[in-house]
């Protein structure tokens, strides 16, 4: 198998979920159906606000799971097996495509009938994306040794 293929496959194949996501099929009235009955029986005595900050919940995890997912598999695509685990540049690079790929994901929404494009959720999708990366640097300082725990003295003396 190429290389292209190794690391550019997942995020490719990952957006393209991710547009899936973005369609009329996923919209909070498709989706409603799915959840609302399961929470009701899951929580039998919730109120039916309750029940429905569940699903708003639920979708907007969504969001940020998608695009954290897809900066990790960005991440390791732009930097394509090279170099040190940790690099800014491509970090930047990751974040800089989350972003541009989130804004595009909520225009598109807006020509979806029963969708609506929120700039909100393009900033909880960037966020996702910014958690991914900042997961991916405390690991690698973490293997780097500059995390480890220090030391506490005894404050008496001992």
């Amino acid at each position: 198998m190429s290389l292209f293929l190794k690391y550019w496959l997942p995020p490719i194949l990952w957006a393209s979920v991710v547009s899936i996501f973005s369609s009329d099929n996923f919209s909070s009235d498709k989706t409603s159906p799915l959840f609302l009955p399961f929470f009701q029986w899951f929580l039998p005595h919730a109120t039916p606000e309750v029940i429905q900050s569940l699903h708003f919940l639920i979708r907007k995890l969504g969001h940020f799971t998608a695009f954290f997912v897809l900066a990790m598999l960005l991440y390791r695509a732009l930097r394509g097996g090279r170099g040190p685990h940790w690099q800014l540049r491509v970090a930047a690079w990751t974040l800089g495509v989350v972003l541009l790929y989130s804004v595009a994901d909520e225009v598109h929404q807006r020509f979806v009938p029963s969708r609506s494009g929120a700039w909100s959720d393009s900033l909880l999708d960037f966020f996702g994306g910014c958690c991914a990366v900042a997961l991916l640097y405390a690991r690698h300082r973490t293997k780097a040794g500059a995390l480890t725990p220090v030391a506490v003295s005894d404050p008496y003396g001992n």
